[in-house]
C-alpha cells in the first residue's frame, strides 16, 4: 500500500537530516496511448514512488486532455495534479506554453524546481531548475525519418539541456556516450538510470480468445511490440515471413504485430497486401497489457528488428515471461538485454534473420532481472532528484 501520510504540501524534514524533494513533474507531452514506450517508462516510475517511504511531494503538471489518466496518483497524499489549459494533443501549442509561459506558471505557484522525464523543455531557466531525461538522438541519427521542424526543435532541445538544465539523465549507457559526445557533456552532469521495468504476471488474458481473434495457436507465431515508424524495421519482418511462406521453412508463417499508430502503418499495410501475406501478418494496433503479456507468453519467438533504440524495453518485457529473443545487435540493444538474446547482425538480411530464427538460443536464466527493478530505479531517481533538486534541511519546513 502507498504511504499516505501527511505529505498535502512542502515536505516535512526527513530522517537524518536529508534534504527533502518538493518538485513539480512535467507532463504536459504524454498523449496517452500515442507515445510509446516512454509512457509506460513514466507511469512505472510514478508507480515506484507510491512504494517509497521516503518523504516527497510531487506537483504532476498535467494537460486538460491527460489529466484524468494521472488523477489517481493522488490518493497517496504525497502527489498532486498542477492542471493546466494545455492541450497536449495541440502540439505546436504545447510546445509554445512550454517554451513561453511554464516558468511563469510554476513560480506563480511557487515552484521553482521541476522534473521533465523527456527532452523538451523552456527556452530559459526563468528562475526554475531543471532536470531533464534524454531517451535518445533519434532525430540526430535518423534526420529522413522526420520533418524538418522536428528535428530542428529536438536540436534546440538536446542542445538547452546540455547547457541550460542542471543534470540530465540517460536511460542507458549508450544513449549517455552519444549524448556526452554530440553536445560534449561533462561526465558528473549526465547519470545513467535504465528504465523501470514491470509486469504482472498474473495479468495474462485468455490465450484460447486471442487465438480466435489472431487465428494463432501456442508457440505457433511470431510475436512483437514497436511503433510504426521506419527504424523499427518491420518491413524486414514482413519480408522474412514472406520467405518463410515462399520456401516452406521449418518455422511457424505467422507475424502479430502491436504497436501505437506511426508514419508507417500505410507502407506496412501496402506491404502486406502486395505480398498476398494478409493472413500471416497482422498489425493488431494498440493492445492492452493483458493480451500484449499474453502474446509475450505464447508466441515461440520475441522479434525485435528494430536499428535504433535507446533503451527498448520490449525485449527485457517478453524474456521476463520466459521468452527467447531474436534482436539487432544496433544501438543499446545488446546492453538492455544484457548479451543473452540472440543477435542479427544485418538487421536487414532476411536470410539471417531465418538461419537464427530456425535455432536460437535460451539464455534467460543468465539474466539478472534486477537491473530492472522498479523500487531499485524509483530509488535511484529519488536519490538523484534530492540532490539536485531538493532543498537543503536548513531550508526545509519545519
Amino acid at each position: 500500500m502507498p504511504n499516505t501520510m501527511k505529505y498535502p504540501g512542502r515536505v516535512e524534514k526527513g530522517k537524518k537530516g536529508l534534504a527533502m524533494l518538493d518538485i513539480a513533474v512535467d507532463l504536459l507531452w504524454l498523449r496517452p496511448k500515442k507515445v510509446g514506450g516512454t509512457e509506460f517508462y513514466i507511469r512505472n516510475l510514478l508507480d515506484g514512488f507510491l512504494r517509497l517511504e521516503e518523504p516527497f511531494h510531487l506537483s504532476l503538471m498535467v494537460s486538460r486532455d491527460n489529466k484524468e489518466t494521472f488523477r489517481h496518483y493522488t490518493q497517496d497524499k504525497r502527489i498532486s495534479l498542477l492542471e493546466t489549459e494545455v492541450v497536449s494533443a495541440n502540439i505546436a501549442g504545447r510546445i509554445l506554453w512550454n517554451f513561453f509561459c511554464q516558468n511563469r506558471f510554476l513560480r506563480k505557484r511557487g515552484i521553482r524546481k521541476c522534473f521533465i522525464p523527456v527532452y523538451c523543455r523552456p527556452l530559459f531557466n526563468g528562475g526554475v531548475t531543471y532536470v531533464n531525461v534524454i531517451h535518445d538522438l533519434q532525430a540526430a541519427h535518423y534526420p529522413g525519418y522526420h520533418p524538418f521542424h522536428e528535428i530542428a526543435y529536438s536540436r534546440l532541445c538536446w542542445w538547452l539541456d546540455a547547457h541550460f538544465s542542471k543534470h540530465l539523465v540517460a536511460i542507458s549507457d549508450w544513449v549517455r556516450d552519444d549524448v556526452r559526445e554530440k553536445y560534449h557533456v561533462k561526465g558528473e552532469k549526465i547519470t545513467t538510470i535504465y528504465n523501470p521495468i514491470t509486469v504482472d504476471q498474473e495479468e495474462v488474458a485468455s490465450f484460447e480468445r486471442l487465438a480466435e481473434k489472431y487465428h494463432v495457436t501456442k508457440k505457433g507465431f511470431y510475436y512483437t511490440v514497436a511503433q510504426l515508424i521506419p527504424h523499427k524495421n518491420l518491413d524486414t519482418l514482413i519480408a522474412v515471413m514472406e520467405r518463410i511462406k515462399e520456401t516452406g521453412a521449418e518455422l511457424p508463417c505467422k507475424l502479430l504485430i502491436s504497436g501505437v499508430n506511426g508514419e508507417s502503418r500505410e507502407k506496412l499495410e501496402k506491404q502486406i497486401r502486395e505480398r498476398g501475406l494478409e493472413r500471416e501478418v497482422t498489425l493488431t494496433g494498440f493492445v492492452e497489457n493483458a493480451e500484449r503479456n499474453a502474446l509475450y507468453r505464447h508466441c515461440l519467438a520475441f522479434l525485435f528488428p528494430s536499428v535504433f533504440e535507446g533503451f527498448g524495453m520490449p525485449p527485457i518485457e517478453a524474456m521476463l515471461f520466459g521468452t527467447v529473443v531474436i534482436a539487432t545487435d544496433r544501438t543499446c540493444i545488446p546492453e538492455v538485454t544484457q548479451k543473452k538474446a540472440n543477435y542479427v547482425k544485418d538487421p536487414y538480411d532476411v536470410e539471417e534473420w531465418i538461419r537464427v530464427m530456425k535455432n536460437p538460443a535460451d539464455r534467460i536464466a543468465e539474466m539478472d532481472f534486477s537491473q530492472y527493478d522498479q523500487m531499485k530505479l524509483s530509488r535511484k531517481y529519488y536519490e538523484l532528484l534530492v540532490g539536485q533538486l531538493g532543498q537543503a534541511e536548513a531550508d526545509a519546513i519545519p
